[in-house]
């Protein structure tokens, strides 16, 4: 009895002497020195790129700024945009999508101008009436047309050309020169300083139209609005 009991003390003595020598760190997960240096510094992976931040610094890096982008006319731009920034590292999270409704023009034109003596006729027929007009830029299919006015609707453009219709006047009819779309805002409410040097950076991808900008007004809160307005149909009037 008394043999087992010296020979055990010998082993927990070994034991003990090699644990204290460190080479049982491996095996107990207990090191012998306890967790301080220089043991971790030597464990670092590149110790080089850690800087201590003064205390500016470190209130730069937590500042926190509002960003904008757009005006993007129509879905696709806003999904063209939205790939870029999720390229270069945000999240659907990290911005705001706002849509509004750019309303359509109508216009209030002559039929296209076959020769300049009908041209020279309509203008004095116009000024004589004190009816204002300019002369359509484009396309040029249609050109030299004339427009007496323009209308955010259809319907207001065809009540203008029955108001003319009624004074005798001919050769009019209603054209839609810019159909109704809707417009996107991107916003970036909360970038801190990494973000917003990044967004800033990207001023040169043609998706961004210019690039992020600060907000003209305070971002809100709410997620995307989006406006549902379906487009009225495009039509074309002439008068007998």
């Amino acid at each position: 009895m008394l043999r087992a009991l010296v020979l055990l003390l010998i082993v927990l003595n070994g034991l003990f002497f090699a644990w204290t020598r460190g080479w049982l760190d491996g095996a107990t997960g207990i090191k012998a020195s306890g967790d301080r240096e220089p043991q971790r510094i030597s464990a670092q992976v590149h110790p080089e790129l850690i800087t201590l931040l003064s205390p500016q610094a470190a209130a730069a890096l937590q500042a926190r700024s509002c960003l904008e982008l757009g005006p993007l006319n129509g879905d696709a731009a806003l999904a063209e945009a939205q790939t870029v920034l999720q390229r270069a590292g945000l999240t659907a999270s990290d911005w705001q999508a706002q849509t509004s409704e750019l309303p359509g023009v109508w216009a209030l034109a002559t039929i296209r101008l076959p020769s300049k003596d009908f041209q020279a006729r309509k203008e004095e027929t116009y000024k004589k009436m004190k009816i204002g007009f300019e002369y359509l830029s484009g396309p040029p299919e249609e050109l030299p047309t004339m427009v007496l006015s323009r209308h955010a609707s259809d319907k207001a453009a065809l009540a203008a050309l029955d108001a003319l219709t009624q004074r005798q006047l001919k050769g009019l009819r209603v054209m839609q020169l810019q159909a109704p779309q809707q417009r996107h805002k991107l916003i970036v409410p909360k970038a801190d300083s990494s973000q917003a040097a990044k967004l800033l950076g990207l001023a040169k991808e043609p998706a961004l139209h210019g690039g992020f900008r600060a907000c003209s007004a305070p971002a809100a809160s709410a997620a995307s609005a989006a406006t549902a307005a379906s487009a009225p149909a495009s039509g074309a009037a002439s008068s007998p």
